[in-house]
């Protein structure tokens, strides 16, 4: 008896062990920050009830962005009261030139009422900003300087990220991955070395669009739950991003989490399903 306890036990421990190491991690980028993986982005209406609930529940890496209602007064109580177990990713809000990225920089500390940003970055890379001289010059100032302890881009060129990833100073990518859209598997994982740059997945659902059966699709629908998982049982990458517009789409996202990585039959639907999705025809075998 004593020993089918010890052994239950021993399983119990290693059941612990792996969803540790699913759910939490130390990316390079974040100084040692051990992260819950996925992330809040605020900006799709979640309100302060819902945010500090996320809070609670161990989330600690979150998006800044000017539609984030909901977070400005949690992250602001957050950072005064225990800044080095949280974590903020910010936007330059005009990332052309040198001058906007430093001003955007001071703006934001200013605002949020802390020292440093845990990363910033430019925002939509070669649409929305534009990553030169000047805006590569103040980025790494910044960095120096103490004021932003990494800095990084959010960029949907893959081709482009991926010489970036090899040649360029940036500590973080957030780019688009999911099921519908997993070229980043080719275009920019390889090129990632020892955790480096960071990756931050991001755009789940793509746009919602998983959330709904494609032609032909005989399975199951895939949930966010799903989509979250599915970014982050890939080992390149280190973090997601949701955007719940409510304090249960937010609940439901952590306990999708709960069940742990992708099996191999969940990983081979998920994927027929986003091919659907993109527009392929339907494989039988996959789909009845």
């Amino acid at each position: 008896m004593l020993r089918k306890h010890t052994l239950n036990a021993g399983l119990d421990r290693c059941y612990e062990l792996l969803m540790n190491d699913w759910l939490f991690r130390e990316p390079t980028t974040f100084n040692g920050k051990r992260l819950y993986r996925l992330g809040l982005a605020a900006n799709f209406g979640i309100d302060e009830d819902g945010v500090q609930s996320a809070m609670d529940r161990g989330v600690n890496l979150f998006l800044w962005t000017r539609r984030a209602k909901g977070l400005g007064q949690p992250l602001r109580k957050a950072l005064q009261s225990r800044r080095e177990s949280v974590a903020v990713v910010g936007y330059a809000a005009v990332g052309w030139f040198g001058w906007g990225v430093r001003r955007g920089a001071e703006s934001l500390l200013r605002k949020l009422g802390t020292d440093y940003l845990d990363v910033y970055q430019l925002g939509w890379v070669g649409v929305g900003a534009a990553w030169n001289s000047t805006t590569e010059r103040e980025l790494v100032h910044l960095r120096e300087s103490g004021k932003v302890r990494a800095i990084g881009v959010s960029i949907h060129n893959r081709v482009r990220a991926g010489e970036l990833a090899r040649t360029s100073p940036l500590d973080m990518f957030m780019i688009r991955y999911n099921a519908e859209h997993p070229g980043a598997e080719t275009d920019i994982f390889p090129h990632v070395r020892s955790g480096k740059p960071t990756i931050l997945a991001y755009t789940a659902t793509s746009w919602r669009r998983l959330l709904k059966p494609p032609k032909g699709w005989q399975g199951p629908t895939m949930t966010a739950g799903d989509c979250y998982r599915f970014q982050l049982s890939n080992p390149s990458v280190d973090l997601a991003l949701m955007g719940p517009a409510t304090r249960t789409q937010m609940e439901q996202n952590l306990a999708a989490l709960e069940k742990g990585p992708l099996s191999p039959e969940e990983d081979k639907w998920i994927r027929e399903y986003g091919r659907l999705t993109h527009g392929g025809k339907a494989a039988t075998a996959l789909a009845g």
